[in-house]
């Protein structure tokens, strides 16, 4: 097993809706623990890295079609294929992604002791944010349109652990390597998450680490260049 961490650091404000609303508050809320820290589940961080894969290999296709069954196969035995057997399972394992261990814990505690509300914690991490249609002869928002929707702020840092199963990708004859370069390509390129993504929310910067290794990025680097040598071979 290959143990890797994402750090997924929000440069504007973000939608990571969680289906539903709280009624007299917010149409869209956002997932959050017991103690009021928002997270993001593991399996929607999964989707949108298999989101920005499909992009990449798109892009390959282009530029590089003679390489793209290569990734192609990387990509399904590292993020899945649709209508796959047990034997095609992907071989990336993605927890959900939480504040940082100590903040967590210590606002943990002073909920269990009463120090802070649930609610004054998610709104420390968080804002509401209003929303209409207009419409598009007059220009005036349209009636019964207007939405309000939990965003978690700007600069709010996220850690997720990442596996990757040799054994799933031994079985699919794919190389850790292969996988491990692919993976880098997608996180570099990363840029965008959440609802809203495509109305000025939702930019992102995302970061991947050894397990254990914090302050440097080289890992990510490292497997970047070596997938940028093998796609643009001088």
């Amino acid at each position: 097993m290959i143990d890797l961490k994402l750090k997924i650091t929000l440069l504007s404000d973000t939608t990571f809706g969680r289906g539903d609303g709280v009624a007299g508050l917010v149409d869209a809320e956002v997932q959050h623990d017991a103690a009021g820290c928002p997270f993001l589940f593991g399996r929607t961080i999964k989707g949108m890295l298999r989101e920005e894969c499909v992009n990449l290999l798109y892009a390959l296709k282009q530029a590089a079609p003679a390489m793209s069954a290569r990734w192609e196969k990387a990509a399904n035995a590292l993020l899945g294929a649709p209508g796959s057997s047990e034997r095609g399972r992907a071989a990336l394992i993605v927890d959900d992604a939480m504040i940082a261990a100590d903040l967590r814990q210590a606002m943990a505690w002073q909920v269990a002791n009463g120090a802070l509300r649930r609610d004054e914690v998610l709104d420390a991490f968080t804002s509401i944010r209003q929303q209409t249609a207009v419409d598009a002869e007059s220009g005036a928002p349209r009636n019964e349109t207007l939405r309000a929707a939990r965003v978690i702020l700007r600069n709010t840092v996220f850690w997720a652990a990442l596996h990757i199963d040799e054994r799933r990708l031994d079985a699919q004859e794919v190389s850790s390597a292969d996988a491990l370069m692919l993976l880098a390509a997608v996180v570099s390129g990363w840029r965008r998450a959440g609802a809203s993504r495509n109305r000025g929310r939702g930019e992102i910067a995302a970061a991947l680490f050894e397990a254990g290794a914090e302050g440097n990025a080289e890992y990510i680097q490292k497997y970047l260049g070596a997938f940028a040598a093998e796609v643009m071979p001088s």
